[in-house]
């Protein structure tokens, strides 16, 4: 078939149109061949790892895999991974972490892009199941590095609680009715929120305010200080802290409540709190008035604080905000006065060596006191962060605080004493007035250095802090000498009035320098050197009141004496952190030197003194993880403490007639070797968890009273003397402390009911010294707890409660009689709601109470009260207290040292009731976002901008 003309001719340019076109392309490409940068040699590839909930992934192993790459890090604390130097754009990363399934994903990057920040990377958790059950997202109880966290949601309480009921709820979390918080039998010390202190880090205002609904988790964290938590560089102890991070849609809003009651004996109770949330932005306003009795029992059988009444005001300004991407500043102020009022009867043995071995050579006492101790105190911080650039950081925290406490008593004390001098028989009546002045401020700077090769940095603290302190006393003391055990007959008697003003100025500097130098992603070198300086410039003076009312110098009694203290500590430690174990091993040389200057009164002259002293320790920390739900942790520290500025004092201190104190410049810093090993784990499955931890010291160079009892004649036909004790000071080694924790708990129903079983164990052994003799106490105490927790509905509540605790000590003194206290104590709480919006509770104490001879004593408290809840919140709730109903809270303390024992009673009003109302309001705005995105989270709960 011929084609025609016409069609050839369209094959003909058709085929020259698409040669053109293609021949255009292949130019193109050539061209863009050439003109193309070459790829870059080395990018850095960055993310984060997080959990199902948005939490960073602490020690999540990342392993980058390319042609040209095999590179294996760690996640940090934050779940942030950095990669240097990687090669290829194109890569596969394997993330792994114990408890959650590995992620495999394979990137495809632009080989342009010198950095590259991948999308958040979600672990999603795994569990080997041993038999079919039902779990909702993470454990309830997970351990990590330094922290123990709780997951709130697993907890129920009733509408509008507070933290501390949450916190009851936990395992191995123990609350007191006075806000304090201890965490397998170690009380914690700090309180912040979304990882920065909250009212002051107050621990009582904490968790008394916040509500517990906005809780996600709840942490207990091993506090080391900032510079330790960003270098890794652990020294010394740790602070235990509680850490309340936010719900995710309840961190925005306004929480506000009101708290008011009053009650008969002018006894009153008033809260104040109103708490602003905005992401990293923190506002709040707290303010505690009350007056109220101190030393009622609580459920659990002790009492709590000191016995007497107490007017009290704890106001407290907070504020932190994230003021932009790299400043975050955190402030507060805490105001705090107490008035106590407290009436005490005391009573008990003192011991002393006596020469003649038939002769006891102890005294017994019997004492009543009033006292009244008036106390305020101001407290301001500030902390700024700045986040020079990626590499630098800046911490900057100034703080200010003063107080001032004034405290009067009157009393009188009934000595008889069986020396080997004789039969003493010594009556000692006592108005004391002191005055107590302190203002204190100080500095501290943190800047911190991280270099482009991942874990290397460095890092140096400077601080400074003073302290002034005047102290204004006025003791009047009269003495009276009887013939017998009446007061019948007396023998001589005499009177001294003296004033005493102290002045004590010190200073500290404080610089620590560290530097970390890794080996690989899992290893490193540590190092840190440390050096603390305190001065202290100290004058006192005394003057005595004649019976003419004349004031005397007694120039004998005045003192000026400055000393200093400086401690260097150089340590260097291996550091090693993969998968299950992490370990730092190392050494650190302590040296020390206590030096002194004392003006002799009598020339004018200086007399100096100077002691140093070296130690080296070993640097060992261990933590063994299972699991994330299983760890075991090991840790040694060493630590110095100097003796105070009486012990030191190069003179002779007479202001108490018949208790002269005889200092000692040449004592050396005492030093404690402490070694804490503990265990948790949780099993999720069966709701079942076990711990325990043990602690145990021993000190080195403790400084101890040395008591040399010397006879005085006091009259004739017969001979008749009065016993002065010259104190003096002295370094032994030998003491030592051992105690032992344990927690167990069980839950059962859908948490419905929890069995808890807690115990302690301790024993000490504490040397002393009397009349030149080193004797020693030692001191054993068993304590075991059993308190189920039942709430089969939301509107019932019962917490029974049973506790056996047992103390024994000895002395080996002759005639130092060897103490047994024993108390069981049985005790119940309870809620109960009904007609929806009503509520009794009550808490029954009840004290078997062995071992104090006549004042055993079996008290039972009753503590009872009612609510009524209005609205359709229940925000608005009226209450109806009344306290110690049966008027039986008489509890006898008892104190037991190496030197003696001694047994309080106090005489308290402690029946008393409070009627009042509270309304919580409360406005959440959702989650916080920036931009329009959801921001994330730190694990301490913090915000990322």
């Amino acid at each position: 078939m011929r084609i025609s003309y016409s069609l050839r001719v369209l094959i003909i340019f058709s085929i020259l149109f698409f040669s053109v076109r293609l021949f255009a392309q292949q130019a193109a490409t050539a061209r863009a061949k050439v003109n193309s940068p070459p790829p870059l040699p080395f990018r850095q590839v960055s993310g984060v790892v997080q959990d199902s909930v948005g939490y960073g992934v602490e020690m999540a192993t990342i392993k980058l895999i390319s042609a040209q790459d095999s590179i294996l890090i760690t996640t940090d604390k934050n779940g942030i991974f950095v990669l240097e130097n990687v090669k290829v754009a194109t890569f596969v990363l394997t993330i792994s972490e114990l408890g959650y399934k590995t992620v495999v994903r394979k990137y495809l990057n632009n080989d342009q892009a010198s950095k590259i920040v991948l999308q958040p990377i979600t672990l999603r958790n795994q569990y080997n199941e041993l038999k079919p059950v039902n779990i909702n997202g993470t454990p309830s109880i997970v351990y990590k590095i330094d922290t123990v966290e709780y997951r709130s949601s697993d907890y129920k309480v009733h509408a509008n609680a507070t933290v501390d009921e949450l916190l009851k709820k936990m395992e191995g979390m123990e609350v007191g009715a006075d806000g304090s918080l201890t965490y397998m039998g170690q009380q914690i010390k700090k309180a912040n929120l979304n990882g920065k202190p909250f009212a002051g880090g107050n621990v009582a205002q904490a968790i008394q305010t916040l509500p517990a609904d906005i809780v996600d988790r709840a942490q207990i964290i091993d506090d080391y200080g900032e510079q330790a938590a960003r270098t890794g560089i652990k020294d010394g102890p740790s602070t235990k802290t509680l850490n309340l991070t936010t719900k995710a849609d309840k961190s925005i809003g306004t929480y506000g409540s009101l708290t008011t009651q009053v009650g008969n004996d002018d006894r009153y109770n008033t809260l104040l709190n109103v708490i602003h949330l905005d992401a990293n932005q923190q506002l709040t306003l707290i303010g505690k008035f009350n007056n109220i009795v101190t030393g009622i029992a609580n459920a659990n059988g002790n009492r709590v604080g000191s016995a007497g009444t107490a007017k009290t005001a704890t106001p407290s300004l907070g504020y932190r905000d994230q003021w932009d991407k790299n400043i975050q500043v955190n402030a507060s102020y805490v105001y705090n006065f107490i008035d106590n009022l407290a009436v005490n009867n005391s009573f008990g043995e003192i011991y002393s060596y006596g020469q003649n071995g038939l002769i006891k050579n102890t005294s017994s006492f019997n004492s009543q006191s009033t006292t009244d101790n008036k106390n305020e105190g101001h407290n301001a911080s500030v902390e700024i962060e700045y986040n020079i650039d990626k590499f630098n950081y800046l911490q900057v925290t100034p703080t200010f605080n003063y107080t001032n406490s004034n405290s009067a008593s009157d009393g009188s004390t009934d000595n008889i004493s069986n020396f080997t001098t004789g039969f003493e028989h010594r009556m000692l009546k006592s108005v004391i007035g002191n005055q107590n002045n302190n203002r204190g401020a100080g500095i501290t700077v943190l800047y911190q250095h991280i270099f482009k090769k991942p874990k290397r940095n460095f890092s140096i603290l400077i601080g400074i802090n003073t302290s002034n302190n005047i102290a204004n006393g006025d003791k009047f003391t009269n003495y009276s000498y009887y013939a017998d055990s009446t007061r019948n007959t007396l023998i001589k008697d005499s009177t001294a009035h003296l004033l005493t003003k102290r002045t004590n100025l010190s200073t500290n500097y404080n610089t620590v320098i560290t530097y970390v130098e890794p080996i690989n992603s899992f290893s490193q070198f540590q190092f840190e050197g440390k050096v603390n300086h305190n001065v202290y410039n100290n004058n006192a003076i005394a003057d005595t009141v004649l019976a003419s009312m004349q004031v005397v110098e007694l120039t004998r009694l005045a003192n000026i004496y400055k000393y200093s203290f400086t401690e260097t500590r150089v340590a260097f430690n291996y550091a090693y952190n993969r998968n299950k174990l992490s370990f730092s091993i190392g050494a650190s040389a302590i040296p020390t030197v206590l030096a002194g200057d004392k003006i002799n009164q009598n020339t004018n002259e200086n007399v100096s003194t100077s002691l140093t002293n070296l130690r080296v320790i070993p640097v060992i920390r261990l933590q063994y993880a299972w699991s994330n739900t299983q760890r075991f942790s090991l840790a040694y520290s060493g630590t110095n403490s100097i003796p105070d500025f009486q012990q030191l004092q190069p003179f002779t201190d007479r202001s108490d007639p018949n208790n002269i104190i005889m200092g000692n410049p040449d004592l050396k810093p005492a030093f404690t070797n402490t070694i804490y090993a503990s265990y948790n784990n949780y099993l999720a499955n069966s709701r079942f968890s076990y711990g325990f931890n043990i602690n145990a010291s021993d000190f080195r160079d403790q400084t101890v009273n040395n008591i040399v009892q010397v006879p005085e004649l006091i009259s004739t036909s017969p001979n008749k003397y009065k016993t002065i004790n010259e104190i003096f000071y002295a370094n032994l080694s030998g003491s030592r402390f051992i105690s032992a924790n344990y927690t167990i708990s069980k839950q059962l129903a859908d948490r419905r009911y929890n069995l808890s079983l807690n115990g302690n164990a301790s024993y000490g052994y504490t040397l002393a010294m009397s009349n030149d003799v080193i004797y020693h106490n030692t001191n054993w105490r068993l304590n075991e707890r059993f308190g189920p927790r039942i709430n089969p509905t939301g509107d019932f509540e019962v917490n029974p409660y049973i506790a056996y605790d047992v103390i024994r000590t000895f002395t080996t003194l002759a005639g130092a009689t060897p103490t047994l206290l024993q108390t069981i104590s049985l005790a119940v709480d309870s809620k109960m709601y009904f007609f929806k919006n009503w509520q009794v509770n009550y808490s029954i104490t009840k004290s078997f109470i062995n071992g104090l001879g006549d004042l055993n004593t079996n008290p039972l408290v009753l503590n009872a009260g009612f609510q009524k809840e209005f609205s359709q919140r229940k925000n608005l709730v009226l209450t109806f207290n009344i306290y110690d109903l049966l008027h039986q809270n008489n509890f006898t303390q008892q104190v037991v040292t190496a030197q003696g024992v001694t047994n309080t009673l106090s005489n308290i009003l402690s029946r008393y009731f409070l009627v009042g109302f509270r309304l919580n309001v409360q406005k959440w705005g959702g989650t916080p976002k920036r931009n329009g995105k959801t921001l994330k989270r730190k694990g301490d709960g913090s915000f990322i901008y």
